[in-house]
């Protein structure tokens, strides 16, 4: 069974940084694409950072120039570093990510339980 389960969230100050990991469990050919999404009470959740197969990333303007997306492929891990946080970056951070389970499977899409993220000013 395919588990995606977030760390790193905590109480950081306004202009801190915070990194996120996102470890994937279980049998897997191949994570094809990934990406980190956020909700902050009463809100919808928003997409945050994104990357493809060919290695490309996109993110919200919201957070272009201060986060980053990478994965490590050996670990099977997804990361985001976020630097100089601001009190609206407050929110629940879930990964996502679509999986091959093996070599000529289909490709499914699987969600962490999230990470709190909370900034002080």
């Amino acid at each position: 069974q395919v588990q995606l389960v977030e760390s790193g969230g905590g109480l950081v100050q306004a202009g801190g940084s915070l990194r996120l990991s996102c470890v994937v469990s279980g049998s897997i050919f191949s994570i094809n694409t990934g990406a980190w999404y956020r909700q902050a009470p009463g809100n919808q959740r928003e997409w945050v950072a994104s990357f493809v197969s060919g290695g490309a990333t996109n993110y919200a303007d919201s957070v272009k120039g201060r986060f980053a997306i990478s994965r490590d492929t050996a670990k099977n891990t997804v990361y985001l570093q976020m630097n100089n946080l601001k009190p609206e970056d407050t929110a629940v951070y879930y990964c996502t990510a679509e999986i091959r389970r093996s070599v000529g499977g289909r490709k499914q899409t699987y969600w962490g339980q999230g990470t709190q993220v909370t900034v002080s000013s």
